[in-house]
């Protein structure tokens, strides 16, 4: 795995943290929900929430994590919130992921969110089982057995 840039583990100014971070936390973000536009926005919001608390976010020992859980607990809600407004017996998918493999991407979908996380942060953008915990705001151990689970029915899905 590459090392990290300097400048993410400690930035010296937002304008350059945003610039080199801003695909980082996107990229995973949009492959685990697999809505680009929600993505986007999860990001957007995330950058503002840390330009507003930047004298805070820049000490911390894993800025990038910070901003990627804020994105991630963002688009958690507005799913949430879609959810409870759609109603009953209306629900029709209203977006579709656009990849190569079709069946890698069919495959994580059936998987529940937080295991789908883990999986595209590990092993489709090679963050460290720490990074992931870091990011994810759970230890180790849990990012692990959510890893062996998610694989297990990947591999029974594949089949």
């Amino acid at each position: 795995m590459e090392r990290p840039d300097p400048l993410i583990i400690h930035p010296v100014d937002f304008g350059t943290f945003y610039r080199v971070t801003w695909e980082r936390v996107y990229r995973p973000l949009a492959v685990t929900l697999g809505d680009h536009e929600l993505a986007r926005e999860s990001v957007d919001e995330a950058m503002v929430r840390a330009f507003q608390k930047w004298s805070k976010v820049r000490g911390y020992n894993n800025p990038v994590g910070w901003v990627y859980r804020v994105a991630l607990n963002y688009a958690r809600n507005r799913l949430r919130r879609r959810w409870r407004e759609v109603p009953w017996g209306s629900v029709e998918p209203t977006w579709e992921m656009k990849t190569p493999d079709f069946d890698l991407v069919e495959a994580l979908q059936k998987l529940p969110l937080r295991q789908r996380e883990v999986v595209v942060l590990r092993f489709l953008f090679d963050w460290s089982v720490s990074e992931v915990g870091e990011a994810l705001d759970i230890p180790d151990g849990t990012v692990k057995s959510r890893l062996h689970r998610a694989v297990a029915v990947l591999r029974e899905v594949m089949q």
